[in-house]
């Protein structure tokens, strides 16, 4: 068949064309309207029997720990205590669901509750974090409160197309604040991470949202930071330590080296202002552990149960 110059500007012009809309396919991690996207990065995971067996057993592990907590140039005796549990998550609104659905998301939540004392007023600190167990997606929410005699503030995060954070305050200059990120890494989803699978540890060169507890204290609002995580292995204990430069921060988790990965104690370390000369370093040690279906727990007969946790 003879083509005709006519024909052969047209067939380049559909050429030029179809070109020119490949080029505009997504970028892996980046939608159409810029905004980001898990889905070329999520992965099944296969959870095995002991993993079930442990965390599908209908109980939480719940550990307290003797804590030592910097605030304001100080020390501060108090305690933690940290509850891990498994439960169903409605994809939609993000809260516990009530009723097995199949749409549902099961998710490993940690509730971390930390007591301590500033002079003559009290401190009570709550963070939740709920990962998914069946895929490496980042945390589907993270909420956090902190509560003192001068008042109180709340913070959550929702993994949605981006990463939405609310947060309301009593503070001048931080009322309230509404502000979208970019998924990255969480300081708070490591936590679960570690007790999932800690080969799922971030390493090496990261950029990372500080937890929830530090920007609060520290008056900052929420972003990403550059950071540096290592993963150490030992016999019996793992080392897990993210470093900030930027912040003069460093987060330091214990942890058994074997499943289910118990943490035993964790260290942290902040500078109160870039000239800081003075480290003083929060410190958390195990109490006691225990497992148990708290939730059912809750009558008077039952607060001697916390001896078993010495608090």
């Amino acid at each position: 068949m003879k083509i005709t110059p006519g024909k052969l500007f047209n067939l380049l012009c559909v050429l030029i064309l179809l070109s020119s809309c490949e080029s505009k396919k997504d970028t892996p991690g980046v939608s159409t309207s810029g905004k980001s996207t898990e889905k070329e990065n999520v992965k099944e995971r296969n959870l095995n029997s002991e993993f079930k067996d442990y965390w599908y057993a209908g109980k939480a592990e719940i550990t307290s720990y003797q804590l030592l907590q910097e605030r304001y140039g100080e020390l501060r005796e108090g305690t933690v205590v940290n509850v891990f549990v498994t439960e169903d998550f409605l994809p939609s609104v993000q809260v516990k669901a009530n009723n097995y659905a199949e749409e549902n998301i099961p998710v490993l939540k940690m509730n971390s509750t930390k007591k301590f004392l500033t002079g003559i007023y009290p401190y009570s600190i709550m963070t939740s974090t709920f990962n998914p167990v069946n895929t490496n997606k980042h945390a589907l929410k993270i909420s956090h409160s902190v509560q003192e005699w001068c008042g109180q503030v709340y913070a959550q995060l929702n993994n949605r197309d981006d990463f939405e954070v609310k947060s309301h305050s009593y503070f001048e200059g931080e009322a309230d604040l509404e502000v979208s990120l970019p998924k990255t890494w969480l300081e708070n989803e490591l936590w679960n991470l570690i007790r999932i699978n800690p080969e799922d540890l971030p390493t090496g060169d990261i950029s990372i949202i500080p937890s929830f507890e530090y920007l609060r204290l520290r008056h900052k609002e929420p972003a990403a930071h550059p950071a540096f995580g290592s993963l150490k292995q030992g016999d019996s204990l793992t080392t897990y330590s993210i470093n900030y430069p930027g912040l003069q921060r460093q987060l330091t988790i214990y942890f058994n080296s074997n499943f289910p990965y118990e943490i035993e104690e964790w260290e942290e370390t902040n500078a109160s202002n870039p000239k800081d000369t003075l480290r003083l370093k929060t410190t958390a040690t195990k109490l006691k552990r225990i497992r148990s279906a708290y939730w059912t727990q809750n009558s008077n007969k039952h607060i001697a149960l916390r001896d078993s946790l010495e608090l």
